[in-house]
């Protein structure tokens, strides 16, 4: 009994390790630099990630990205939520920012 147990928890604790790298290794595509139009509220973000999570950080602050869906996430620190945006070849291009009564759209421009 004792070693079913042992090989159940290597199992789960493996099983764990791999999802987390999975999920690191998926939100780094998120990661970089998206540039807004000329007059912009700001003019560009930068996401993150780290040890937390994903971070978008601009002139304003910065807020961590909580997720909602696989594209959509809510900036926490100012209400808002961050839509990023795939082209057909499901590469991440752009960001769509509705945050504080603005609107922003921007450009990947950086990994």
């Amino acid at each position: 009994m004792k070693k079913i147990l042992l090989i159940l928890t290597i199992f789960l604790s493996v099983n764990t390790l791999f999802a987390q790298q999975d999920s690191t290794a998926a939100l780094k595509e998120f990661v970089g630099t998206y540039k807004f139009p000329e007059g912009s509220v700001v003019p560009d973000v930068t996401v993150i990630l780290d040890e937390s999570g994903l971070t978008i950080t601009s002139i304003q602050g910065s807020s961590p990205l909580v997720k909602q869906t696989d594209d959509l996430y809510i900036i926490t620190v100012y209400n808002g939520t961050c839509l990023f945006i795939r082209d057909a070849n499901k590469k991440i291009i752009g960001v769509h920012i509705e945050a504080m009564g603005y609107i922003l759209d921007g450009q990947k421009t950086s990994d």
